[in-house]
């Protein structure tokens, strides 16, 4: 009989192993295949948090864009810093931008706007919890991105891998949504493979991954709030033996957030009984 994890690695479309230069070539042929497939598209949007998987996807989107200018296709890579007032990475920040060389950058304040929507809300008698305002920033950076992309006859390139996609550790419409996925299919520590492949400065994609999301939490890390680590959900990901712990740990992730990964039912999609 299969088991759940047979299933959730099947749904993932993780490899036990990857060839760093085979699996670099497939995405960024992604995502030229994407960019030449849809005539409007003369750009990519992505917000670039100082982070491993905004880091990788950006360079391998800017890295797909000069290609296709070689190619004699038209289109650029804009990454975006979306701090909300002063970003507390913001160094790093600066040191992903410098490893991607992104065509341009635009920078938007999300602070302002944020904070109008949560006024608004609570002028409205909704008050929102620290965690409900953590996924107002990062709805809003989506917003921005859309706009941008919107303006710049683009599409929003977006950071999912399938150790997020399994925790559903993103906020839904916010940083879970996007145009493409370039990324998905891999896990955490693949991820860094790639990175490292592409020589990025060691402190980028060994980063103690965050959401920085919460203002109550700043900085609270991935695993701590998951209660599992990276190298737990990687295992399992791969089809490999973990504790039952983080085995329960991670599949009841899997089922609490299954409504993140479906899009929105109609009366004619909705499973019936």
């Amino acid at each position: 009989m299969t088991n759940l994890q047979d299933i959730v690695v099947k749904e993932m479309k993780v490899k036990p192993t990857i060839d760093s230069e085979q699996e670099t070539r497939d995405i960024i042929q992604f995502i030229k295949n994407y960019v030449q497939s849809h005539s409007f598209i003369k750009s990519l949007v992505l917000g670039i948090s100082g982070g491993q998987d905004s880091t990788l996807t950006g360079k391998l989107a800017q890295i797909a864009v000069e290609e296709l200018r070689k190619e004699g296709r038209a289109c650029e890579f804009i990454a975006v810093k979306l701090p909300y007032g002063v970003q507390k990475d913001a160094e790093e920040v600066e040191d992903a931008l410098d490893f991607i060389h992104p065509d341009e950058i635009i920078t938007v304040n999300i602070k302002p706007a944020v904070d109008q929507s949560v006024q608004s809300l609570s002028e409205a008698g909704i008050t929102l919890t620290d965690f409900q305002r953590g996924n107002e920033k990062a709805r809003e950076r989506m917003k921005v991105q859309f706009s941008i992309a919107s303006n710049r006859s683009g599409i929003v390139i977006g950071t999912d891998h399938s150790a997020e996609n399994i925790t559903g550790f993103y906020t839904k419409y916010g940083d879970g949504a996007a145009d493409i996925a370039p990324i998905f299919g891999l896990n955490k520590r693949q991820g860094r493979q790639l990175l490292k492949y592409l020589d990025a400065p060691k402190h980028l994609y060994e980063k103690i991954p965050t959401a920085d999301l919460e203002d109550d939490k700043p900085q609270l890390p991935d695993e701590e709030a998951l209660g599992v680590t990276y190298d737990e959900i990687d295992d399992y990901l791969e089809g490999k033996h973990v504790s039952s712990e983080a085995r329960d740990t991670i599949e009841n992730h899997y089922i609490k957030n299954a409504h993140k990964r479906e899009l929105a039912y109609t009366r004619y999609t909705w499973p019936k009984n």
